[in-house]
């Protein structure tokens, strides 16, 4: 094994850390969740975002240059929208380290899908074809940040799919975009369940040849001991009962180029490094972008799909029964958070999966979607 050399700098304020990576990933502490996940408490500097070939001398920034506690920037008044994930009641990880969920074989039916399919990582197109979106999208600007208060629910999803709920950012063309984005998703194939989970994904050329969630392949840094990335997200919102929302902010690291993904209000999960990117890394994103998406093979043809979206209810403003995003925020040409100037609503299968945006007489515009899948309306 090599020596892992560690050096700690100062880069404009923020706290960053040298590293040489070691090759291997032994786990230091193991923790059984009470869920039936496993968590693995590795080194931070022996986590898969080094073994991508432009991050094997990167430097590991521990924390954004300006937080919150910097007084730089301050958080809006609300409190911190960030449900506690079910392993931390089991175990926590020690300093030095981050939280690694073990892949664990799916529990449904593979008859029709090959072996290499189960795996993101190896099957780069998974996000690129058969997918349909419905989303509130902000252009027109530069964007160095997007933020929304997403309503967390545990759809319905055939075997072979998928359903999200996010934020993101994206440039480029439509075939070879660049793509950040994060939040909930339900992936059975992914996951190996069907339980609704906190998730990060990119890419860099439209999921062609790049791209993956949350650690599976090289490239996200994670800095964040107290969250896992894919860990189930809980409570989630139950009808007339309860209702859960995270909040998510994507982000771009003035000094360092790097956007991190904050979960609630100051809890940082990490960064995706600027090496990673082309358009994205020259500045900002051309786009942003809140909603959800439907990954299914069905897409296209009859029957549809019955995977649902947001809670599988259509756009329901009134009750708020069906997917939401609230607190809509970007980061444009200025320091400040504050609602897109300019948004408009997209829809692939408007019969399918609608959206409806609500800002009239409103002091703080609203974004709802999301319906069932195969329906009347989606025969």
């Amino acid at each position: 094994m090599e020596l892992v050399h560690i050096l700690l700098i100062v880069l404009g304020g923020a706290l960053v850390l040298g590293n040489t990576v070691a090759r291997g990933r032994e786990a230091v502490t193991t923790i059984q969740s009470e869920d039936g996940d496993v968590i693995e408490c590795i080194a931070i500097q022996k986590q898969p975002a080094f073994d991508h070939p432009a991050l094997r001398n990167h430097t590991i920034q521990l924390a954004p240059t300006h937080d919150y506690q910097s007084g730089k920037r301050r958080p809006e008044k609300r409190q911190p929208l960030a449900p506690p994930q079910p392993w931390r009641r089991s175990g926590s990880c020690p300093h030095g380290t981050i939280p690694l969920r073990r892949r664990r074989p799916p529990k449904i039916s593979t008859e029709s899908t090959s072996a290499g399919q189960l795996l993101l990582e190896e099957s780069p197109n998974y996000m690129r074809k058969n997918r349909s979106r419905a989303v509130l999208m902000a252009a027109g600007y530069i964007y160095s940040g997007v933020k929304g208060d997403i309503k967390v629910w545990n759809p319905n999803v055939e075997d072979d799919d998928y359903s999200v709920s996010h934020v993101g950012l994206t440039s480029g063309g439509r075939h070879d975009f660049e793509n950040i984005r994060s939040g909930w998703m339900v992936n059975p194939k992914f996951y190996g369940d069907r339980v609704t989970r906190l998730f990060v994904y990119w890419t860099v050329d439209g999921s062609n040849q790049t791209g993956c969630f949350d650690l599976s392949c090289s490239g996200f840094v994670q800095t964040s001991k107290e969250i896992a990335l894919g860990a189930a997200i809980n409570p989630i919102t139950l009808p007339g009962e309860l209702t859960s929302e995270i909040t998510i902010y994507i982000s771009r690291d003035a000094v360092t180029g790097n956007w991190w993904v904050e979960y609630g209000e100051g809890t940082y999960l990490g960064y995706w490094p600027r090496e990673l990117f082309g358009l994205l890394a020259a500045g900002g994103a051309e786009t942003a972008e809140w909603g959800g998406e439907v990954y299914s093979p069905k897409l296209g043809q009859r029957p549809h799909t019955t995977t649902a979206m947001g809670s599988g209810r259509p756009p329901d403003p009134v009750w708020g029964s069906s997917g939401s995003v609230k607190r809509i925020r970007v980061l444009e040409n200025s320091a400040e958070l504050r609602f897109p100037q300019y948004v408009s609503t997209y829809t692939d299968e408007f019969n399918c999966y609608d959206v409806e945006y609500w800002s009239d007489y409103m002091p703080d515009p609203e974004f709802y979607y999301g319906g069932p899948g195969r329906s009347y309306k989606c025969p």
